[in-house]
């Protein structure tokens, strides 16, 4: 395109956009009580989540803070991107608060081109580390973990290393989200071949030789991948299907699978019997964090960020009725403040591995490009 073609749409896309109220600095640096009158003359705010879970705290906000409408929509966070992308090109106004996971295209197609605005309360800051900070806000740490059915398994997990899902014992018997449906699973299969070593590592301490790469396979991470796939690897559209396959009760020989450790929180109400193979190496999976900003289009910017700061709960251990729907085994609090759910595994022995945004980022694409090859 050249530049009198890109002047042109720009303008037209200007002409075409909603009118946005403008970014103000001293929004920002306001306390929760002073954004309050404000966001009850703008009377609504809308908010993008990547989980079910935002209709309680819908129903939280509104009776903490009477007259103000919070609109919420429950959308993966690969559907939000898509969508906040094409609002933007189409000049359209609709989310004022993104709650999101998939921090390596977040960072890359939201942040960077400037659909979201970094926002962090006042008061938390202190109580952050600068990676919970910036370059956005992370509410907690969410996972994508290898489960599996305690019912069935009263003694712990079935396997203790990740290569035995490649071997005949489970072939089939292993499910996940499609990677190339939900930006989180690809993550993880990132993070695998970012770990080569480790994987290389476990590899010889379950065959007790070395591996042998397949000709095209660069190393142990995609061989573990390629690996995993022939063993007839279940793919499902939904983190559902896999608790419910998983967790089921009454299950003689259930099969094993990746999804979030939090969803335990539902064992009772659905009848599961999910829990996380925390003691499987190299690692579980992946701890990951999810973020919140204010979209840079938001029309209710100071009810934005009043949710935003309900969204990071209260002064009180567990965070009150705005961290309530999280305060879960499973999800980690990033405020240092809140004490760990007494029924999770404490945050320093979960044997997940941190992502880094940037390297997943990077490598992204081409572990897509692989498991695009294998369907």
């Amino acid at each position: 395109m050249d530049k009198k073609t890109l002047l042109l749409s720009t303008t037209l896309l200007a002409l075409a956009a909603p009118a946005y109220a403008q970014y103000d600095p001293a929004l920002d640096a306001m306390t929760a009580e002073e954004l309050l009158p404000l966001a009850q003359e703008e009377g609504t705010v809308t908010v993008y989540a990547f989980t079910s879970r935002i209709a309680a705290v819908e129903a939280a906000f509104e009776a903490a803070y009477p007259g103000i409408d919070m609109v919420s929509h429950d959308m993966s966070s690969t559907e939000q991107i898509t969508r906040l992308k094409a609002e933007a090109a189409a000049g359209i106004a609709s989310a004022d608060v993104v709650y999101i996971s998939d921090a390596p295209v977040v960072f890359a197609e939201l942040l960077g081109p400037g659909l979201v605005t970094p926002y962090v309360p006042p008061r938390v800051v202190p109580l952050l580390d600068a990676n919970e900070r910036e370059p956005l806000l992370a509410q907690r740490l969410s996972t994508k973990v290898l489960m599996y059915n305690e019912e069935a398994n009263p003694d712990g997990a079935p396997v203790s290393n990740l290569w035995e899902l490649t071997s005949e014992d489970w072939t089939g018997r292993v499910i996940m989200v499609d990677p190339l449906q939900r930006g989180d699973y690809l993550d993880l299969m990132t993070e695998i071949v970012l770990r080569s070593d480790e994987m290389a590592s476990a590899y010889e301490a379950q065959f007790g030789q070395a591996i042998t790469l397949d000709d095209g396979v660069e190393n142990a991470g995609q061989q573990f991948i390629v690996d995993l796939f022939e063993n007839d690897l279940i793919l499902v559209s939904s983190t559902d299907d896999v608790n419910a396959a998983v967790g089921a009760l009454g299950q003689a020989n259930p099969p094993v699978g990746f999804t979030s450790y939090s969803d335990r929180r539902d064992n009772e109400d659905e009848g599961w019997a999910l829990q996380v193979a925390n003691d499987v190496v190299p690692s579980n999976g992946i701890i990951f964090p999810a973020v919140l900003a204010v979209s840079a289009t938001a029309t209710h910017p100071a009810a934005a960020r009043l949710a935003i700061d309900f969204l990071m709960g209260d002064d009180s251990e567990t965070g009150g009725e705005g961290f309530k729907p999280f305060y879960v085994a499973g999800d980690y609090a990033t405020r240092s403040d809140i004490v760990s759910h007494p029924d999770a595994v404490p945050l320093d022995q979960f044997n997940a591995w941190s992502i880094d945004p940037v390297a997943t980022s990077n490598l992204r694409q081409e572990v897509g490009d692989l498991v695009l090859s294998l369907q």
